[in-house]
């Protein structure tokens, strides 16, 4: 967790936006969204209370902004998973368990992401639709890649599969968060059965 220090240094360094995003996520991992407050988060911050409305012009635009930044940081994590790959086959593998390591390792970045703080209590900004958007797209683009490959099927229209498969992964990655069905101790067996299951869609 950072410091209230550490986060005033890097305020006074000219990165307060980032560091409202930080604070942010301490905040909402210490108590939940519930716990988020502009008031709060300049508190936490160091700074006045009217300073994060330079950056958010409200809760839900913070909230909007952290969703987005978690997408771009999923998204990383997947190409350096399936850049690790040794083998075609372990390309299905890869994805699949980056996906639910990333929900395991910042599930309250997972839960905006995908939860409804953001998509139903509100409007989602449209810098997160954007990103949200270009990383299903590129999902679609690997998909059609491994079909070329010949690891999938290409029986199934690309986007359809990316749906199905993709609903498959997040609740799996739900189950595990909310601790019933499933854990960790089995997760590599799920992963395997679910690319199974894909490979013979």
């Amino acid at each position: 967790m950072t410091s209230t220090n550490q986060v005033k240094t890097a305020y006074h360094h000219g990165d307060l936006r980032s560091s409202l995003l930080q604070a942010a996520t301490d905040l909402i991992a210490e108590g939940g969204v519930d716990a988020l407050s502009m008031r709060k988060l300049a508190d936490r911050v160091g700074v006045s209370r009217t300073a994060p409305y330079h950056h958010f012009t409200d809760k839900h635009a913070l909230l909007s902004a952290l969703a987005e930044e978690g997408f771009k940081s999923y998204e990383r994590a997947v190409e350096e998973a399936l850049a690790g790959a040794t083998s075609e086959d372990e390309l299905l593998f890869r994805f699949a368990r980056s996906y639910l390591e990333f929900a395991q390792a910042y599930p309250e970045t997972y839960n905006l992401m995908f939860g409804q703080s953001v998509w139903k209590a509100g409007i989602p900004t449209e810098h997160l639709k954007t990103e949200a958007y270009h990383c299903f797209r590129r999902y679609v683009e690997h998909v059609t890649d491994w079909q070329q490959q010949g690891l999938l099927s290409e029986q199934v229209e690309p986007l359809h599969f990316a749906q199905v498969s993709w609903s498959t992964l997040h609740g799996l990655a739900r189950l595990l968060l909310d601790g019933i069905y499933i854990d960790l101790k089995h997760l590599d067996e799920l992963i395997n059965l679910a690319v199974k299951m894909f490979r013979n869609a």
